[in-house]
């Protein structure tokens, strides 16, 4: 080889070993500067689905509820509707107008005059079908848990909407209809919780953080909060003579404390109490709060 192509050579090599070197340089320093980009200003992103879950009031939810009333009232004879007729939040049902009360009935099952038990319980469910989404549930989501003949010849039907994991507590999930023997439907009101399902499936991602050894311990040290039948916020102790029972998983819904326009849905520990002001406590089976 000649001595011109020897050194050409060399050349080439060295141009080539320096730009590999620069090219990992860069790709060193790129990586260190990301290493030492500031944190976010918003914060950590959130692990897991926020909590507690809740349902917040919507036009369209109250325009519909409206519209359903209006047919409800269409059929009685009635006026036009208005949202006191309607629970706040969920748009289900509060009650029925006074004027509209006994000129509604409900479905005719069966042949005779006044229906059985059987066919009562059929036209109730076909009622609820016919009204679901005034009532803000399905008749499949919904358990009669309570059928009442009154002394007035007056009906009730009770029912409870059973939809999530855990049993449903506070005000909320009632389906509420008095009736007369010959079907005519006196009043109706629901606090079920519309679009429930999607509550479920966000519930159905949390795990309880509290066992519920830890929220026997906790009431027992450390009492709980609650607020009594006229609104004030009272403390609750263990004393001589009060028992604490065994407790269960609930799914527990109330209004947001925030005061904004929503409800609120936990899953607690429900512990039964014996002897006390109190029938039983509810701890945050995520965050160990007294609800």
């Amino acid at each position: 080889m000649q001595l011109g192509e020897r050194t050409h050579l060399n050349t080439v090599t060295h141009e080539r070993q320096f730009r590999t070197l620069l090219l990992a340089v860069m790709v060193f320093l790129t990586g260190a500067c990301a290493a030492l980009q500031p944190p976010g200003t918003s914060g950590p992103v959130p692990s897991g689905p926020p909590y507690p879950a809740t349902i917040t009031g919507e036009s369209q939810r109250t325009e519909t509820g409206l519209l359903e009333l209006n047919r409800i009232l269409r059929r009685g004879g009635s006026g036009t509707s208005d949202e006191d007729y309607l629970q706040p939040v969920t748009a289900t049902i509060r009650r029925l107008p006074g004027d509209l009360g006994g000129t509604l009935y409900l479905p005719k099952v069966g042949s005779n005059a006044e229906m059985n038990e059987e066919e009562t319980r059929e036209a109730l469910r076909r009622f609820i079908n016919d009204w679901r989404v005034l009532i803000g549930s399905n008749p499949s989501q919904l358990s009669l848990i309570e059928r009442t003949d009154n002394p007035d010849r007056t009906k009730v039907a009770l029912y409870e909407q059973r939809v999530f994991r855990y049993p449903l507590r506070g005000d909320f999930g009632k389906l509420q209809i008095t009736f007369t023997g010959d079907r005519r439907l006196l009043n109706l009101t629901s606090s079920c919780i519309p679009d429930a399902e999607r509550l479920q499936a966000t519930l159905a991602s949390l795990t309880p953080q509290l066992s519920a050894e830890d929220a026997v311990k906790t009431i027992s040290e450390k009492g709980a909060t609650y607020t009594d039948a006229l609104g004030n916020k009272q403390t609750f102790k263990l004393s001589v003579g009060t028992e604490l029972g065994a407790p269960q998983l609930v799914t527990y819904v109330l209004r947001a404390r925030s005061g904004d326009d929503s409800l609120e849905v936990h899953i607690a520990w429900e512990v039964p109490v014996t002897n006390a002001p109190i029938k039983a406590v509810y701890l945050d089976a995520i965050n160990g709060e007294s609800i």
